[in-house]
């Protein structure tokens, strides 16, 4: 697993969640003022939780498909995958710590 970011699109979703056990997947966009503030955050997890959990962002604009089929109609949102199938939705820019303590229940 990387120290940064994976990217997630329409065409590798499927397999990125069902080949690794735990997934954190960030749907943003390039011009979302709190996408662009949760970055940093995003990049400072893929690389403390490389080895543990795949840490990865989708670009809403570029995979439209994923975001339509999961209802994400707000963003940042964060979905923690486990075992192929969604564990926990976060929406919104969340500070670190929510995000970690939502990791630590599904790890």
């Amino acid at each position: 697993m990387s120290t940064q970011p994976f990217h997630v699109t329409d065409s590798n979703f499927e397999q990125t969640i069902q080949s690794n056990r735990t997934v954190l997947v960030d749907f943003w966009a390039n011009w979302c003022g709190p996408c662009r503030a949760l970055g940093p955050i995003i990049e400072e997890l893929a690389g403390e939780y490389s080895g543990k959990v795949l840490v990865g962002k989708l670009d809403v604009d570029e995979s439209p498909q994923t975001a339509e089929k999961f209802q994400v109609f707000s963003i940042p949102t964060m979905i923690i995958f486990k075992d192929g199938q969604e564990a926990e939705r976060l929406v919104g820019l969340c500070p670190k710590t929510r995000i970690t303590d939502a990791l630590a229940k599904h790890q």
